[in-house]
């Protein structure tokens, strides 16, 4: 390999050290989105380095989309160790939150609404962040969890609906409105 190569490589490509950066740099965002998406701290946490160990690992990431390969890593570390299903239940995750009550970071404890989300049995969840909060298609959600394309497109109406109405029943301030801030109408 020339060196002129070496040289346009490392230019075009995302280094160990910009991983090191983005994941210094974005840490509580990275963090959150596997709280959001795992529901629990410990696994949160093994998400979160398990997706840091395989955004350093030699991937050839163009510089560009580095910052998107760190959230798209911690996505698949968090399906691989969670396997969300269509039709495992429509039971809420309420009770598996409540030992982050008074623990959460400060973006949970700062955003009821979290809180809501993560009360979604675990493939609305999946689906309802992977969809809405970093706007992958019902096809690629798909083809990520592995289900069918209408199981994703079920989900997010379902994740919206129950999302909205916990909204309607227990919100009165309109500025924390949840579908205001995920940008649904």
């Amino acid at each position: 390999m020339t060196q002129k190569y070496k040289n346009t490589r490392s230019n075009l490509y995302a280094t160990r050290g910009d991983f090191c950066h983005i994941y210094v740099e974005e840490m509580n965002g990275l963090f959150l989105l596997s709280l959001l998406l795992t529901a629990d701290p410990q696994k949160a946490e093994q998400c979160f380095l398990s997706g840091f160990e395989d955004s350093v690992r030699d991937n050839y990431v163009f510089k560009e989309r580095a910052h998107s390969w760190a959230r798209r890593s911690i996505t698949l570390r968090a399906i691989r160790l969670l396997c969300p299903r269509p039709g495992e239940g429509t039971e809420s995750n309420g009770v598996r939150f409540s030992p982050l009550i008074g623990n959460e970071p400060a973006e949970v404890h700062a955003y009821p609404d979290f809180a809501r989300i993560v009360a979604l049995n675990s493939f609305e969840r999946f689906v309802f962040i992977m969809s809405f909060l970093e706007k992958y298609s019902a096809q690629e959600c798909s083809l990520l969890l592995g289900c069918f394309r209408r199981d994703v497109i079920y989900a997010q109406a379902t994740a919206v609906r129950r999302l909205a109405s916990v909204v309607n029943d227990t919100e009165t301030q309109p500025e924390n409105d949840f579908v205001s801030f995920a940008g649904v109408n």
